[in-house]
């Protein structure tokens, strides 16, 4: 008995791990080959019933889509439009268009392929940036170049409001005063508030009970 709980016990007896031989340091046994075979059988037989029964409902639906439809005619007939080629719109049309692109209400798309639209903005814009001209000549009001503009604001800076004049307070007003630090940036939790209110209500049941 001892003898037998041994064996089990290092793994002879069928109880503990089975011990591989890893010195040939490859595989000693060959691949199923026809485990392979047959596999590939099933799966060859598999896909050619698939489309098998995927063209058995194609044509099921085409009859019964052609049962509802009616025989095919003249007017029925499947057309190639690609040998039309571009039909050129009636003079009529054109002009209803020109008609409608006018009406519309701005802003509108822009038409032109060629961005001039956007390129004739970009000129008028530089104009206005990069040159001098006139606001309003009656007042003297002059637009000036933005680089000229940029190098007086580095010289001079940006104009600086005045002051807010306040009002004198009037007889029994009191000039508010704040203490500094307002917080300093803790907030306690909802917990700690409560806490916090238990604690100062014992204390004054103690201060009134003394």
């Amino acid at each position: 008995m001892a003898l037998h709980n041994e064996q089990g016990h290092n793994g002879q007896g069928g109880h503990g791990p089975e011990k591989v031989d890893a010195s040939t340091g490859f595989e000693r046994t060959d691949a199923n080959v026809t485990g392979i075979v047959v596999f590939m059988v099933c799966l060859a037989i598999f896909v050619a019933a698939t489309g098998r029964i995927c063209w058995v409902i194609g044509k099921a639906f085409n009859a019964e889509l052609n049962k509802e439809d009616g025989p095919n005619s003249k007017w029925t007939k499947t057309a190639d439009v690609r040998q039309l080629g571009n039909l050129p719109s009636s003079p009529e049309l054109q002009n209803k268009v020109a008609e409608l692109t006018q009406s519309f209400p701005t802003p509108r798309l822009l038409i032109d392929d060629g961005d001039q639209d956007v390129a004739d903005l970009h000129a008028r814009e530089s104009l206005l940036l990069e040159n001098y001209s006139w606001v309003d000549q009656k007042s003297g009001k002059v637009r000036i170049p933005i680089e000229r503009a940029m190098e007086l604001v580095a010289e001079h800076g940006l104009p600086v409001r005045p002051a807010v004049e306040t009002a004198k307070p009037m007889t029994g007003d009191v000039t508010p005063t704040v203490t500094m630090p307002l917080t300093d940036g803790f907030a306690p939790t909802g917990y700690e508030q409560a806490e916090e209110a238990q604690a100062d209500a014992l204390k004054k049941q103690e201060a009134a009970a003394k």
